[in-house]
């Protein structure tokens, strides 16, 4: 009889349709079967010897809660037994989706096992599911958004380290990282498997991409770097199985049941009796030609639309032709800011807002841009990324190039700030989504990666158009890590006037163009193990961060250290 693995993860929800994800032992039928009625069923597809299915489960009803179990071959797997938390639950929205709860964050280590004491104190997905499965009727997020680094190939655990020595020893490269695709698969049921967790994402429906250490620190970081690992005898395995189970523990679940049924790889590997050769083909040509390969998409939660950004492998990393994102990639982010926009609204006049009570509104009251890597950095550390990127490509000579990137691998600079036109690029589309009398009351930039929390707000120079939306940097991070002392001081010094003017003199140095937008922190820096919640009704907009504390007792639970009405 087949059991579960890994699993349920309840992952697109929409009001009578959803998606659940599973790992199986062994072939099988797997059905989602709920309280109301409703339901589905897959068979599972193969992939390395591991089995999956993601069950799509239709017939629900707008504006409802309803239990459900999962089954293999007609046997309930799903909840387990004796489990202490709540039935899972799918709640669907209205169909106004009037009310949306975004919770973010990213940079997410495995807890360690119960009982030993947590090196970097609590987990702040464990203290989510923590307080929503004691008020499970009370508020919870709509949708998770977790913005990178979901697991950590570089930087394992001791537990996962000792597992890799037993399998095949440490003494040959990549040592104590993982090698291959049954490697990473550890990784996910050390990550998924921690009971809270485990639990929470069977309950709340998730949104995720992937940063670097999901697959290598510093992945994509240049064009040198890129020659440099293809030059390593183990890349080739690492890159090509942290792409594909990617696309099956990850990005499959970010798909809409009409993107699926659209989706060639997909009923590929559901067509054959084994999908490992088409799922690793398609990897190898993700690797050799990212263009070809769009891991970017977009939801829409009633009148709020979240843009997954791709800012990661979609990188073009020519030095003189640096880019975020590929040309197709570019075009694919207007088209979703602009879709259902009457063409050519152009910039709102006095009289156009006069007259907005009366104008067409537009497809959104609030456009979300998830990118892992933030658009808004502190400023010194803005100026010193543009400031590289000068120098690599060259506008101060061969010799300090060379230097250039060594400090671009050694410091991460590789931001959005580190891809100049990239950053303008982004800062003009931006502006475009949010004008007319169709724009939104927000633009939001969700990121993490950088291991504190923080929000800024951009001001356009007076030579660009600026938008009319309200635009905010939201960055939280991380979920689950640490960052030394001395970065904590790095970045408060960032933000700080000394560190603004530092920055302009190193952007002198390396002639580097002022960008489009100035800019201001107008919250934080937060450290700690923490999550944002953004509240979006109608056209208004509400900002809480919550940090996960340590409580007397021994257990631990968020606690809200800032909230604020952003529109």
């Amino acid at each position: 009889m087949a059991s579960l693995r890994l699993g349920p993860l309840l992952r697109y929800v929409d009001g009578s349709a959803a998606t659940v994800w599973v790992e199986a032992s062994r072939p099988c039928t797997a059905e989602v079967r709920c309280a109301d009625g409703s339901g589905g069923e897959a068979r599972t597809f193969q992939i390395a010897g591991h089995h999956y299915a993601l069950v799509p489960v239709t017939g629900l009803t707008p504006g409802t809660t309803t239990s459900y179990e999962v089954l293999f071959d007609g046997a309930r797997v799903w909840p387990l037994p004796d489990s202490r938390f709540p039935p899972s639950a799918i709640h669907t929205p209205v169909d106004d989706h009037e009310t949306v709860r975004v919770a973010f964050g990213s940079c997410r280590w495995a807890s360690p096992p119960e009982g030993e004491k947590d090196p970097v104190g609590p987990d702040a997905l464990d203290t989510l599911a923590v307080r929503i499965a004691a008020d499970p009727q009370g508020e919870r997020p709509d949708v998770l958004v977790l913005l990178g680094d979901q697991v950590y190939a570089d930087e394992v655990s001791k537990a996962t380290r000792r597992w890799l020595e037993d399998r095949r020893g440490l003494d040959e490269p990549p040592g104590a990282e993982v090698a291959d695709y049954e490697e990473y698969t550890h990784l996910y049921y050390e990550s998924w498997l921690d009971p809270e967790v485990r639990w929470l994402l069977s309950t709340v429906p998730s949104c995720m991409i992937f940063d670097d250490h999901d697959v290598i620190d510093d992945w994509n970081t240049s064009e040198a770097w890129v020659a440099d690992m293809r030059g390593t005898p183990w890349w080739r395995e690492r890159v090509l199985s942290g792409l594909m189970s990617y696309w099956v523990h990850q990005h499959l679940g970010n798909l809409s049941p009409d993107r699926l049924a659209e989706d060639p790889l997909y009923a590929a590997v559901r067509d054959t009796p084994d999908g490992t050769d088409a799922l690793r083909a398609f990897a190898a040509r993700a690797d050799a030609d990212p263009a070809s390969v769009r891991w970017s998409y977009r939801r829409d939660f009633g009148r709020t639309r979240l843009l997954m950004v791709d800012s990661r492998a979609a990188r073009v990393l020519d030095e003189q032709n640096r880019s975020m994102l590929d040309p197709a990639e570019w075009d694919w982010l207007r088209e979703q800011m602009l879709d259902g926009r009457t063409p050519d609204t152009g910039r709102a006049t006095d009289a156009d807002r006069a007259s907005s009570a009366q104008a067409a509104p537009g497809p959104y009251d609030h456009l979300l841009i998830g990118t892992s890597l933030p658009w808004l950095l502190p400023n010194l550390v803005h100026d010193a990324e543009a400031w590289n990127a000068a120098t690599c490509r060259g506008e101060r000579g061969e010799r300090w190039a060379r230097r250039g990137e060594k400090l671009r691998r050694a410091a991460d600079l590789e931001h959005w700030a580190a891809f100049p036109a990239s950053f303008d690029r982004l800062a003009e589309l931006i502006a475009e989504a949010g004008s007319g009398p169709q724009a939104p009351a927000t633009v939001c930039v969700l990121s993490g990666d950088v291991h504190h929390a923080y929000v800024a707000e951009p001001v356009w120079r007076e030579s660009a158009a600026g938008p009319d939306a309200r635009v905010l940097q939201l960055t939280c991070s991380p979920v689950h890590n640490s960052i030394p002392a001395y970065i904590k001081a790095g970045f408060r010094f960032g933000w700080s006037g000394t560190g603004r003017a530092i920055g302009r003199r190193l952007a002198r140095h390396g002639r580097v163009a002022p960008p489009p937008v100035d800019w201001r922190r107008t919250g934080g820096p937060w450290f700690g193990n923490q999550l944002m919640t953004l509240t979006l009704r109608g056209r208004s907009a509400h900002l809480r961060l919550d940090h996960a504390r340590e409580q007397r007792d021994g257990g631990a639970r968020l606690r809200t250290i800032d909230e604020s009405e952003i529109s």
